[in-house]
């Protein structure tokens, strides 16, 4: 139970690794639902080929989807990317630092999917039976050319009366399972190999750029989870307040309970002035139209507050 919940505060810790726990959920899910669903070809002209296709790269679609829609990044992305300039100026090189990140994870799930596809083979034969060469099995020596072509279309339905008893049915099936097998673990190989070679080949280029870009897409992410924590203290303390306001009859019960709980009294005022919905509504739209800089030295701070301030007076005089 103990080894549960370190990994658990791991995951909750960390943003990164829950990005990575969710992306191998979803691949792991992948699996298990294609092996639970039973597809069956429908054996018929035409249709093979768009039913073996759809199931091989329909269902990675919405994995895709699912992927992007259960990242984080993938929101703070897009919010990075459109955001006003304002005091803080954009770095497009965050921005494609979260969308390879995001790609990347919500690719697992789908590229998961159609391996398991191609080393199974069934949705292989079911698309591409009727496009055999029917030259290459003897067993399909005799017969009209729309008799052959129906036969092969046939061939994933092994149950079927026509083809069940067929002597080339079992070898047209491997030789279309062993191509799709073989497209499959090179598919798997080509991606290993690519893994290891970005892999072995990173440490060899100067990772400053790198690391600096990694450090302030965390930043990013952690910002906007911190300005949610604010966002919610400060909202309790004003719900707080305004409940005191509303039951201005029970005030001398409250300032008993109040003095029961001396804490109560010491607790910081996370209020910060802002005691209006007016305010409340101004401080959400000056953090999203004009972000602090990244300074956190005093000076510059009060400097940019006081730049700001004359900004607005001066424009509430022209307005006059």
């Amino acid at each position: 139970m103990e080894r549960f919940k370190m990994i658990f505060q791991y995951f909750q810790s960390n943003s990164e690794s829950v990005q990575n726990g969710i992306c191998g959920i979803l691949a792991l899910a992948s699996v298990k639902i294609y092996n639970i669903l039973d597809f069956n070809c429908p054996c018929l002209p035409m249709f093979n080929m768009v039913y073996g296709m759809g199931i091989m790269f329909v269902p990675p679609i919405a994995l895709f989807l699912c992927g992007l829609m259960v990242n984080k990044q993938s929101v703070l992305m897009i919010e990075e990317w459109r955001r006003p300039a304002g005091r803080r100026k954009k770095n497009l090189a965050i921005v494609k630092y979260m969308f390879s990140s995001v790609i990347t994870r919500a690719m697992a799930a789908p590229v998961v999917w159609i391996l398991t596809s191609l080393l199974d083979g069934n949705c292989f034969v079911c698309a591409f039976s009727g496009s055999v060469d029917p030259d290459q099995f003897p067993g399909f020596a005799n017969g009209s050319s729309a008799e052959i072509q129906t036969l092969l279309y046939k061939v994933p339905c092994k149950e079927d009366i026509m083809i069940r008893d067929h002597p080339s049915r079992k070898a047209v099936s491997r030789y279309l399972k062993c191509w799709s097998q073989a497209i499959g673990w090179g598919i798997l190989l080509l991606l290993v190999v690519m893994a290891f070679i970005a892999r072995s080949l990173k440490p060899c280029f100067d990772q400053t750029a790198f690391l600096q870009t990694r450090y302030w897409s965390n930043y990013v992410d952690i910002e906007q989870k911190i300005f949610d924590e604010t966002c919610c203290e400060h909202a309790r303390d004003f719900a707080h307040k305004c409940i005191l306001h509303f039951f201005h009859n029970m005030q001398n019960e409250m300032k008993v309970a109040h003095l029961t709980n001396k804490k109560a009294e010491d607790k910081e005022d996370h209020l910060h002035g802002i005691t209006d919905h007016e305010q409340v509504n101004q401080l959400l739209k000056m953090w999203y139209r004009s972000k602090p800089p990244l300074c956190v030295n005093h000076a510059t701070l009060r400097q940019h507050v006081k730049s700001k301030c004359n900004t607005e007076n001066n424009d509430k005089q022209t307005d006059v």
